[in-house]
């Protein structure tokens, strides 16, 4: 089969492309808000039209929450599944956004052309970067290269309540040989690259409690207990003066690079001065034996992402506040076990208390890392393909974020995840004039087709 022809079919079709990708971005599919549950309906619904008319058999597939559409097509080995999302960001405050963030537009800026809207790179062009490359395929070809299944979910960013449940139900339909992710960027913005790691997530809510009211800090300060001088002696205990967390047992599971894959990270460059100077730092804090992009990449974290008691308002109110409460999450790598971590967390915080205190938790979710083995030679036959397409040698890099749905898919359907994404580290995903360069939506589409050919030869 000729991949040129692919390729040039996709030049030549980019603008209708661009088409049905601003019509996709039209839908308002905000999955957080009730308000637009119609919204993530008629999403699900344009994306069973669109396949439905590549010849794919695509369904819509209800759920307690938004509906999956799930599409298959039959062929030769390997079966890959592709997996993306169709619903978006809330897009508060509205008030940053230069135009309707519903409305997409095609502009014109400094570094180039860039289609600008809600969900525009997180995940509606990038999930349309792998159909517009099916698209083209089956308009040389008269038919796709190899078994497809498309699994495609409106809950992503509202935590996917409805994911695993429906994953377990229907293992067998969805089991494949590679499960294909396309919710990641390239490195540093040029670099092409398969994120081989991604961090678990732990996050905790601690409140302690004190006095059953607030108090007067003249009458009571210095014989009452303040649970504020409680809470922050036990945050500042979670890391030693190397920047190595301290809750007990928290390291058991943590791998070590790879000298290849260390190696290959040397190898990236990457600037933490400049990565650090963007947002007004000079100094990596974190373990200090170890370099930022292990701190990023391969390293856990444990991190306060916000606290709070007392008077907080304008002016000053001297009190010695009833309560103190924070919210601390922990990014997870290698085999560390989440729920582990928890209990191990709380004794440590329990340990910590005095005499007149009480201490109660509040989980908001716990997932494990994930880490794929690059052993599969369908890695380096796509890593080529991205390298071919980008003209600059493609990496195997690590994700600081989570993105549970590749280990749902190592745990719950025994399948390999590969990740690739085209996104840019300033589409402000989840932002205000969110963006994605007309280029990458361009070469992802290109990228893919290169892909299929690689995996299917």
């Amino acid at each position: 089969m000729s991949l040129d022809a692919v390729l040039s079919r996709i030049d030549n079709d980019l603008p209708e492309a661009m088409d049905r990708l601003l019509d996709l971005l039209r839908i308002p599919s905000i999955s957080t808000d009730p308000a637009y549950n119609a919204s993530c309906d008629a999403a699900a619904a344009w994306l069973v039209a669109d396949l439905n008319s590549l010849g794919i058999t695509t369904e819509k597939r209800e759920t307690p929450g938004h509906p999956m559409v799930v599409g298959h097509v039959e062929g030769p080995d390997p079966h890959l599944l592709f997996y993306g999302h169709y619903d978006v960001q809330p897009v508060d405050p509205l008030d940053l956004w230069d135009n309707d963030p519903f409305d997409p537009k095609i502009e014109e800026t400094v570094k180039g052309t860039v289609i600008r809207g809600r969900g525009s790179s997180d995940d509606k062009g990038q999930l349309m970067t792998f159909i517009e490359a099916c698209r083209a395929w089956k308009a040389e070809h008269g038919s796709l290269p190899c078994k497809l299944t498309f699994f495609l979910e409106g809950e992503e960013e509202s935590g996917s309540p409805s994911l695993v449940p429906f994953m377990k139900k229907n293992a067998e339909e969805l089991n494949s040989d590679i499960a294909l992710i396309c919710d990641t960027g390239l490195f540093e913005s040029k670099t092409p690259a398969i994120v081989t790691m991604l961090r678990g997530l732990l996050g905790e809510e601690i409140t302690i409690t004190g006095p059953n009211v607030d108090l007067h800090s003249g009458m009571y300060g210095g014989v009452a207990i303040n649970p504020l001088r409680v809470l922050s002696r036990i945050i500042a205990a979670l890391h030693d003066d190397q920047g190595r967390i301290t809750v007990p047992g928290f390291y058991d599971g943590v791998p070590e690079l790879s000298d290849e894959m260390e190696a290959q990270w040397q190898g990236l460059a990457f600037d933490h001065v400049n990565f650090l100077g963007d947002v007004g730092l000079s100094q990596p804090a974190g373990e200090q034996d170890r370099t930022p992009l292990e701190m990023i990449w391969s390293r856990p974290t444990c991190e306060v992402n916000g606290i709070w008691g007392g008077y907080t308002g304008d002016g000053f109110k001297t009190v010695l506040p009833s309560k103190a409460q924070a919210k601390i999450s922990f990014r997870l790598v290698g085999d560390q076990d989440p729920l582990v971590i928890r209990d191990n967390f709380r004794a440590m915080v329990r340990d910590m208390l005095p005499d007149d205190c009480d201490v109660s938790f509040e989980g908001h979710g716990a997932s494990k890392a994930s880490m794929t083995q690059t052993s599969d030679p369908s890695f380096e036959a796509a890593r080529k393909a991205l390298s071919d397409e980008w003209h600059v040698p493609a990496a195997y890099v690590g994700c600081g974020g989570s993105i549970p749905i590749a280990g749902f898919f190592q745990d719950i359907l025994g399948t390999t995840p590969m990740l690739v994404g085209f996104g840019k580290d300033d589409d402000a995903i989840h932002s205000p004039n969110e963006k994605y360069d007309v280029e990458s939506f361009h070469k992802g589409i290109r990228s893919w087709a290169r892909i299929l050919a690689a995996l299917t030869t």
